[in-house]
């Protein structure tokens, strides 16, 4: 799932920025004194003056292009096509990138864990109540069309988005009440009471559109007319559905503040859009395009052996991940009649055999996901804390009693890829849920046969689905997949119209508020949001609420791990795997920081990459 840049992390994704609780520097908070950052749980890194991050390269050059296929996506976006330039509503696909075309008041910092500098607002104080943030807006903001930034364009933008934006963004907006211009430089922005303590960091990234390109225009429109930006980069060349390309603005009026130094430095950066990932492949050893973090295992084990590698002409690097890489994992749909018993679900997930998965379609590249908090000290393990136990114990008897000892762990076969004991454990499992074997036939308590239909939108996906469907047929469940194009695939997702389908959970390394959309009773019922399994639980929903409120990065971890043993008892999904690696490939006429930033999204591309000039002559010559 998809991560935003750091500038904006927008996404729910691979790098949300979310956050448990919300603290200024304590000082300057309580005394509403202007700050030039935000940070949770303790001070900022930066102090006021600082120049530049340390994770970028101040000197980096400019020029060149990047192109790429997307990785990550957000809200409305596809991995396959688009035909909106609305990233930010429910309509349409929208185009991969266009958060690049918008500011914010403020950047993240990648080298923290959820720490926000200013970008358009130049300071923000905060009210004793932590009620009201009063942003201040920086004179020599501007539109790319030449008009002034001012806070009514802020106003304006924060308050659409919570009326008519994408469901997600609603959902973390619920505790944001208005945003209120009180001149051109000033934005006061007001908060409920209790709110959710993240809410000031998610909204300080919202994307700043202008309300006068928007005063003859329908804001929740999918549509192909690119709207005014203010961000590094605005839109360029495209073919709806092939490939769209943003040119670098050359005179961006937030180009040289600290934030900013070193980062955007592609005079374009192209996506191209690819419906068959293989084909994708075929396109980058073509040199249709440059860069590509490959996330298939077969393909980085047997394939990356064509001419252009053998001549060191394209580079490959394994980069570390040090993000919690969140969960992937097959979602089952428990709005269905079929998966409400959990007893059902858990048969499904013992047959799945992802030793013989990963050692024979993998090539071992992959541990086993356990956890919607992979990565990170956020899983639990073991018996539950004393910390952990003070939270759960109010909810002993509403929740199975497996939440008060050790968590769920998917089960380890013998690797054969059919291990007869686990299929003897599913059989049990579903006997004693009803669900009985009639005319050669599993059956559900109904009498109906027992069918499962895996969603897909990729075919090369197939082969890790035909193991388990392969295992479920010796249980008696006629599965099948239905392969269908990316835009009736998210709308059926969207709709929550499938039995089983593949989904990432991402999370930030403090999540917060961004645990609604995937965890929430609220979540469950509201079409778009990423609670695919429909988890409805009231203790889910305490928790998310301790996560939300806590005040230390301590309480926060504690109440992450009880939602973790929770959502795991639950049976929501079939884990299946992580990796701690990025795997990038690139036509060596690039560059990097030695060193990426820890919370780096997507390897840092092309955010804080460069273009090298000599190694693209050289590449050149060696044609």
């Amino acid at each position: 799932m998809a991560h935003f840049t750091r500038r904006h992390a927008l996404g729910l994704g691979i790098g949300a920025l979310s956050a448990a609780g919300f603290r200024a520097r304590p000082a300057a908070a309580d005394n509403g004194t202007e700050m030039h950052g935000m940070s949770v749980f303790g001070d900022l890194k930066y102090p006021a003056d600082f120049q530049q991050f340390d994770y970028v390269n101040p000197k980096a050059p400019k020029g060149g292009v990047f192109s790429t296929i997307p990785s990550t996506r957000a809200y409305n976006q596809s991995f396959f096509t688009f035909n909106s330039f609305n990233a930010f509503i429910l309509k349409g696909e929208g185009a991969k990138g266009m958060e690049m075309t918008f500011d914010s008041l403020m950047a993240r910092a990648a080298d923290e864990p959820d720490a926000m500098y200013g970008l358009a607002a130049k300071s923000v104080s905060i009210s004793s109540d932590k009620l009201t943030y009063r942003f201040t807006i920086r004179p020599e903001a501007r539109f790319h069309d030449g008009s002034k930034l001012t806070a009514q364009d802020v106003a304006f933008s924060f308050n659409i988005l919570k009326e008519k934006g994408h469901p997600l963004i609603v959902v973390q907006l619920r505790d944001f009440v208005r945003a209120d211009a009180a001149d051109d430089a000033t934005v006061i922005v007001t908060f409920a009471p209790n709110r959710a303590r993240d809410v000031p960091l998610y909204v300080a990234g919202l994307p700043i559109f202008s309300r006068a390109y928007y005063a003859t225009r329908t804001f929740e429109e999918s549509t192909l007319d690119v709207p005014v930006g203010s961000g590094p980069y605005k839109v360029g060349k495209f073919e709806a559905n092939r490939f769209v390309e943003y040119d670098r603005v050359k005179d961006w009026w937030a180009a040289d503040l600290p934030v900013n130094r070193g980062s955007y430095n592609f005079d374009t950066v192209r996506y191209e859009f690819y419906r068959d990932r293989d084909v994708a492949f075929e396109g980058f050893t073509g040199k249709s395009y440059l860069f590509r973090e490959e996330f298939t295992s077969r393909i980085w084990a047997t394939r990356y052996d064509f001419p252009a590698i053998k001549d060191g002409r394209v580079k490959r690097e394994l980069l570390p991940d040090e993000t919690p890489t969140g969960g992937q994992g097959w979602f089952f749909n428990t709005r269905l009649k079929k998966f409400k018993d959990p007893r059902v679900r858990e048969a499904v997930i013992y047959a799945f055999d992802f030793e013989w998965t990963n050692r024979t379609i993998m090539y071992d590249a992959y541990a086993r996901a356990v956890s919607p908090f992979q990565n990170s000290d956020m899983v639990a393990v073991g018996l539950p804390s004393p910390e952990e136990l003070k939270l759960l114990e109010p909810f002993r008897g509403q929740v199975p009693e497996e939440v008060f000892g050790e968590p769920f762990v998917p089960p380890v076969s013998d690797g054969s890829g059919q291990d007869r004991a686990l299929l003897r454990k599913a059989t049990q499992l579903l006997n004693e849920a009803g669900c009985v074997v009639k005319d050669g036939k599993r059956r559900l308590p109904d009498g109906d046969s027992f069918t499962i239909e895996f969603l897909l939108d990729e075919q090369t996906f197939q082969p890790h689905h035909a193991a388990l469907i392969k295992n479920l047929s010796q249980l008696g469940i006629e599965a099948g997949i239905r392969l269908i194009d990316a835009v009736q695939y998210r709308a059926r997702v969207e709709a929550f119209d499938f039995e089983v389908t593949t989904e990432r959970i991402s999370m930030s390394a403090t999540p917060g508020d961004s645990l609604r959309p995937y965890f929430s009773s609220q979540a469950a019922a509201t079409k778009g949001s990423y609670n695919l399994a429909g988890v409805a639980s009231p203790a889910i929903d305490a928790l998310i609420e301790k996560a939300i409120g806590a005040d230390t990065r301590a309480d926060l971890t504690f109440a992450c791990r009880a939602i973790d043993r929770v959502f795991r008892a639950g049976r929501y999904w079939i884990p299946q795997w992580y990796s701690n690696k990025h795997r990038v490939a690139y036509w060596d006429q690039f560059d990097h920081p030695e060193k990426l930033a820890k919370y780096s999204s997507g390897a840092g591309a092309p955010d804080n990459w460069w273009y090298d000039a000599a190694k693209a002559a050289k590449l050149e010559q060696a044609k």
